[in-house]
């Protein structure tokens, strides 16, 4: 056997130890015994220094070891596939799609805490996961319920900032800003500036995580309300209700079905690995000790971009154009012609393809599920199935696209409609909402493993054609 594949192997075999969730675990994971307390800062603080201790002596091993090459096309095309960050949270496989710390979306829903009776499992518990590698107890999700609910309250100055916005102020630039001025009550912003070791960084980004995500249903519900339903202040929250339920209710909604969807959605959207803009984005920002307040909202503004979070929006919009066209229903034909019309005019499929994916989005899938169980026979839903059979067979025949299957955007608008939250602008702040777990999930671990400020190097074009014809005469 050459170097080259011992040295693979050994690679794969520390990497392999760095998720050992990828499989379904017992009642150990790894060789450590699996948590039983229900606080999860406790949990933390004896999971860190395992990692710090395993991630220290990988980089010892193999720290100068080649992982990756980069061409000229990766630098001029948005860094695909360039291979440059370390996120533990989660990874995306082209063929399968998302794993959470090792687990699908479809096991996820089997083997994470639901409330009694329900279907679908709580964010709460992925959280948990996301943060510690381990599928929590109902007893430790019960005390992050609790635990976020306690920290729910926020500052006046952010009410009264959010109650002033212009109404012809876009929901996502409301949250973004709400979020900033948040960082009045960051924990980590305040003893950094007293001089604080940085061997409580994670801690410090750790009570301002759980801060923050305790918020912002109520941040979320206060933009909805003024919005959409006369400035009218939202409940309460209500301590005996979970985090989806409470933002629900917040809402205005009481439908058990749409909070069982938003367990669903608010659990789905919260992460897709470390490279998509908004993750990115929060670590990029993070990396130069930014506190978590900072980060997330720099990582909304990304959010709110239309190839990024805005996307299900501009779904739905297309949809309705079909629906004007058409009328009720459109039929096969009609449909084909009109998909066709669209890229001929140099349009896309909003909802189809993905930078990394090579297979229909499992997210779309466990919402289409959802569809199926609860919504039948919506015509909104009807019509994306329609379009579901049609589009992938076009874009293949056309060649345009490297994945002409849908993503989660596809479909996620449709069901918000069905259950009547129809203001398409505020869908965003709802993706916002949940990918708060992941990116500050990630954020304290990137505190924990000590990451440093984050620069890569660049390049001008005459630079890089040097660079690229003496590469070229080797």
């Amino acid at each position: 056997m050459s170097r080259t594949a011992l040295s693979f192997r050994k690679i794969s075999t520390c990497l392999l130890k760095l998720n050992q969730n990828a499989v379904l675990p017992s009642v150990t994971v790894g060789s450590r015994q699996a948590s039983t307390s229900t606080n999860l800062k406790e949990v933390l603080e004896k999971i860190v220094p395992e990692k710090q201790k395993e991630v220290a002596e990988f980089r010892k091993q193999f720290g100068t070891t080649k992982v990756g090459e980069v061409t000229v096309d990766m630098m001029y095309g948005g860094m695909r596939g360039i291979r440059g960050l370390v996120t533990e949270t989660s990874v995306l496989d082209p063929e399968e799609g998302i794993r959470f710390r090792g687990y699908s979306i479809p096991e996820c829903q089997k083997l994470l805490p639901k409330v009694p009776g329900g279907e679908e499992p709580l964010p709460e518990g992925l959280f948990w996961l996301l943060v510690t590698g381990e599928i929590p107890t109902p007893e430790q999700v019960n005390s992050i319920t609790k635990e976020w609910n306690d920290r729910a309250d926020i500052p006046n100055h952010v009410i009264t900032m959010l109650n002033n916005f212009p109404s012809s102020l876009h929901p996502m630039s409301q949250f973004s800003c709400a979020v900033t001025a948040m960082n009045t009550e960051s924990k980590f912003a305040k003893a950094y500036a007293e001089g604080v070791h940085k061997s409580k960084y994670w801690e410090l980004c750790y009570e301002d995580s759980m801060d923050l995500i305790a918020k912002l249903p109520t941040i979320a519900a206060i933009i909805y309300r003024n919005l959409y339903r006369e400035g009218n202040p939202p409940d309460p929250i209500d301590k005996k209700k979970d985090w989806s339920w409470n933002y629900t209710s917040m809402l205005g909604f009481d439908n058990p079905d749409f909070v069982e969807l938003m367990r669903l959605y608010l659990t789905i959207h919260t992460d897709h690995e470390g490279g998509n803009v908004s993750a990115h984005t929060c670590h990029l920002v993070g990396s130069a000790l930014s506190d978590p307040y900072l980060s997330f909202a720099a990582a909304m503004n990304g959010l709110a971009g239309p190839l990024h979070g805005l996307a299900n929006q501009e779904v739905l919009v297309w949809i309705t154009k079909i629906r004007e066209n058409f009328g009720g229903d459109a039929t096969d034909a009609q449909l084909t012609e009109f998909i066709k019309n669209t890229l001929k005019s140099g349009q896309v499929v909003p909802g189809y393809g993905h930078a990394v994916l090579r297979k229909t989005d499992p997210r779309y899938t466990c919402q289409r599920e959802f569809a199926l169980k609860h919504l039948p026979n919506d015509p909104l839903f009807k019509l994306v199935s329609q379009i579901y059979k049609i589009v992938p067979d076009i874009l293949i025949e056309q060649g345009k696209v490297k994945n002409p299957w849908p993503n989660v955007d596809a479909h996620s608008g449709v069901l918000l409609q069905y259950f009547g939250l129809k203001e398409m602008n505020y869908y965003t702040v709802m993706f916002g909402v949940s990918r708060a777990l992941g990116v500050l999930a990630s954020l304290i671990w990137d505190r924990a493993l000590g990451l440093p400020i984050e620069r890569p190097k660049s390049f001008d074009t005459p630079h890089l054609k040097k660079i690229a014809a003496n590469a070229q005469k080797k």
